[in-house]
């Protein structure tokens, strides 16, 4: 009986047996198919996040990429400034006077200086170098208006026929600007203001050309052979003279008292319509307690590089000294300390020929 019963049951089981082999390899290819499914999610989920991490890596290299430019930018404006400075040489390195030596260790290639009351010539180098004398022009400028005694509380205007086409310079005075003549006298000689100056001479009588012309007249009657004058700014390189001349003029302008004053003003201000324009005299030495200045003017374009003119009594001796072509910015500055110490100095007041002929250059 009981063989027969496991006979009739035997398929059943067969059957049951492969079912639940079946269902047991099922599960484990059933939990890795699982597993790969969510592995894909995953790999699907990054892929989805990888755009946006690289966005974030591009903002800050972003950064780093504009400072790059920027600071790329900085350095090279001062290298191109400096290669465009060293491109302009002025006349008198052009000339080689650069290389002249004296016993002052001087910075200016052109120096003079002369007892005002004797003429005694104590001190000489280059001095009958002709070279661009920058707005030491505007001393002539003030000479030529303060001589022609025009109205000084005449209003003159600032036109575009002011405004400085030669080398571009700055100007506060705009276009429209009224001021009296002698408010655009005192700025143009203290503060060297080019479009006050420039103003002056448009509107002499007869216009600018007959005021240069009164410029070389003047330069010719005070026997400045070496002097012209092409515009009255002192912008143009091709106003030029010498220190031999430019000594001579001096001399002539300290008599004039409206020059005096103006050049030697530490300040000065002037209503500009609602505004107050302040300007302050191109000169550190006027309000120095250590000089006593008569008259004064500075002058600077690349081509005649650091001027400076200046009446002044030291140790109680008048003198006149010319500074030309002087490289540096506080150079010429100096180069006038240096000559009054040394004329201070016992041996420099006692033998200022001896010492003269030692500096000559």
């Amino acid at each position: 009986m009981l063989p027969r019963l496991r006979a009739a049951f035997s398929p059943f089981f067969k059957c049951v047996s492969i079912v639940v082999l079946g269902a047991a390899l099922a599960a484990p290819a059933a939990d890795a198919g699982q597993r790969k499914s969510t592995a894909s999610k995953k790999t699907v989920s990054l892929a989805k996040r990888a755009p946006a991490a690289s966005k974030v890596s591009l903002r800050k290299q972003a950064p780093r990429t504009r400072g790059t430019r920027s600071v790329s930018a900085s350095v090279r404006k001062p290298v191109m400034a400096a290669a465009a400075m060293r491109a302009k040489p002025s006349f008198g390195e052009l000339a080689g006077l650069h290389s002249s030596d004296d016993l002052l260790d001087l910075k200016s290639s052109v120096a003079l200086v002369i007892d005002q009351d004797t003429n005694e010539v104590l001190l000489s180098k280059n001095d009958h170098a002709v070279l661009p004398i920058a707005s030491l022009t505007k001393l002539m400028t003030g000479l030529i208006i303060s001589q022609a005694h025009l109205p000084m509380d005449e209003p003159i205007t600032i036109t575009e026929d002011d405004i400085d086409t030669e080398k571009n310079s700055r100007s506060r005075l705009a276009v429209g600007t009224t001021l009296s003549r002698r408010e655009m006298l005192h700025l143009a000689l203290m503060s060297s203001e080019n479009r006050a100056a420039h103003a002056l001479g448009r509107t002499y009588p007869g216009g600018l050309g007959a005021f240069v012309t009164q410029m070389n007249l003047k330069a010719r009657l005070l026997g400045m052979s070496d002097t012209r004058y092409v515009e009255p700014t002192g912008l143009s390189s091709q106003n030029q003279s010498s220190a031999r001349d430019l000594a001579a003029l001096v001399n002539v302008a300290h008599t004039d008292p409206v020059l005096r004053e103006f050049t030697t003003s530490p300040s000065y201000e002037v209503a500009v319509g609602r505004r107050t324009l302040q300007y302050r005299n191109t000169n550190r030495l006027v309000k120095s307690p250590d000089w006593d200045i008569g008259l004064q003017k500075t002058g600077y374009i690349s081509e005649a590089g650091r001027c400076l003119v200046m009446q002044a009594e030291i140790s109680g001796r008048k003198l006149i000294m010319v500074f030309l072509d002087s490289a540096g910015k506080l150079s010429r500055i100096a180069d006038a300390e240096r000559v009054r110490s040394w004329l201070e100095s016992t041996a420099g007041l006692a033998s200022g020929s001896h010492q003269a002929q030692a500096i000559k250059g």
